[in-house]
């Protein structure tokens, strides 16, 4: 019985000990369970980065993480507006003259509702302004926490935007 026992606790010591091996994510992220966000329909097969970048979205949604997920939405919505203006040779419009880098996404923000090389619908342009306060309060505002109701009422918006920048880049 003593050593029934024994082999007993030398198995619960060998799990303890690679409970957090075993259960660490791969170094390529999960799928989450849900996608209360964004259908990952609306992604699959576009790029490889957009889909993970939804991923993240659903899944810190899913996991209660509102600011991380407001700022992966900020992140695809700059995402695809890159994409659009590379889309239709005129990425230079939206890059600093001086060092080449994207601009940031209020002024890309500015730059596409400016754009005229392709027409964005008038409930996107609406939408575009909205989205980008709580991504940029969540990324910059060391007093505010998104909550999971501030996420909720920018999920229409947030859908038809990104619809609507995945047409306009070709990537569907």
């Amino acid at each position: 019985m003593k050593l029934v026992a024994h082999q007993a606790l030398e198995i619960a010591k060998n799990i303890q000990a690679e409970a957090p091996i075993r259960y660490v994510p791969s170094s390529e992220g999960t799928k989450p369970l849900s996608q209360n966000i964004l259908p990952h329909a609306l992604v699959a097969g576009t790029r490889g980065y957009i889909e993970r970048v939804v991923f993240q979205i659903n899944g810190s949604y899913e996991k209660g993480w509102f600011d991380a997920c407001a700022v992966m939405m900020r992140r695809l919505i700059e995402t695809l507006i890159i994409e659009c203006f590379e889309t239709h040779h005129n990425a230079n419009k939206i890059k600093d003259p001086v060092t080449g880098d994207f601009y940031y996404l209020s002024d890309l923000i500015t730059k596409t509702l400016q754009e005229t090389s392709w027409n964005l619908g008038r409930n996107s342009k609406k939408a575009l302004l909205n989205l980008k306060t709580v991504g940029n309060q969540s990324a910059h505002s060391r007093r505010y926490n998104a909550h999971r109701e501030d996420i909720d009422k920018l999920i229409p918006d947030f859908r038809a935007v990104c619809q609507e920048l995945i047409y306009l880049a070709g990537l569907k």
